[in-house]
């Protein structure tokens, strides 16, 4: 008898510290429970920092003097791989989902035969009529980003070396009339970032290639695009 009451005592001294522990918890809960804001605060932009720690440095545009010439156009031709789906580079240049992209290096901005370009892209024309190096750099890099209202659902190229390459192999691509600009030195890893509304750098022209004239562009110049879906190649603007 005396060995059930024994074990009876232990029982009850089991629940007894189990809802104390759920009644504590509860009391806990409502001492600090909170409730999430009804709209969320602002987000913010963070550049990201350096391998190693610190803030990242300003990034300057690819001194394209020294970059092309020694750019790997194997590796381009394997970044181009994200693009077949949507666009091709052959000679006969036929649309796909998006324009075709032989000779788009120095093309005029969602200026090829045949293409239904968005609303976005045709504004874009107007300030950037060129596609140059630049410009197809910074829209390779986030196309909805640099091209406000574009179709073109594909995320962007984020590592430079593989923009670099991409548009090696492009320029390799029927745009070799396009000429490759003389090294800049303000342009060089360590430089002094460029005083605002400085002019950028241009393709000194060859000896009778005409070039086609980046008024209101940088050196370099965004990609005419189609509709692309999200796993659209990043080399056309729409």
């Amino acid at each position: 008898m005396s060995g059930n009451l024994q074990f009876n005592k232990i029982m009850a001294a089991g629940l007894t510290a189990a809802l104390v522990i759920v009644v504590a918890r509860v009391g806990v809960d409502a001492l600090y429970h909170t409730e999430p804001p009804a709209k969320p605060g602002y987000a913010v932009e963070v550049a990201e920092a350096e391998a190693g720690g610190g803030a990242a440095a300003v990034e300057l545009d690819p001194d394209w003097g020294t970059v092309l010439p020694t750019a790997d156009l194997a590796a381009g031709e394997k970044v181009f791989g994200k693009c077949v789906s949507c666009h091709n580079v052959d000679p006969a240049n036929a649309n796909m989902t998006g324009p075709g992209l032989w000779g788009v290096v120095g093309r005029a901005t969602a200026g090829h035969a045949g293409f239904a370009y968005s609303d976005g892209m045709k504004a874009h024309a107007a300030e950037a009529p060129t596609w140059t190096y630049d410009q197809l750099y910074h829209f390779l890099g986030n196309p909805a980003k640099w091209v406000k209202g574009t179709k073109m659902g594909f995320a962007g190229i984020k590592k430079p070396e593989e923009r670099i390459a991409l548009i090696a192999y492009l320029h390799s691509k029927g745009s070799t009339g396009y000429p490759i600009p003389a090294p800049d030195p303000s342009r060089q890893p360590g430089a002094a970032p460029a005083a605002a509304g400085a002019a950028p750098a241009q393709p000194a022209p060859k000896e009778g290639a005409v070039a086609t004239p980046p008024t209101g562009s940088t050196a370099g110049g965004p990609l005419p695009t189609g509709s692309a879906s999200a796993s659209a190649a990043p080399a056309a603007a729409q």
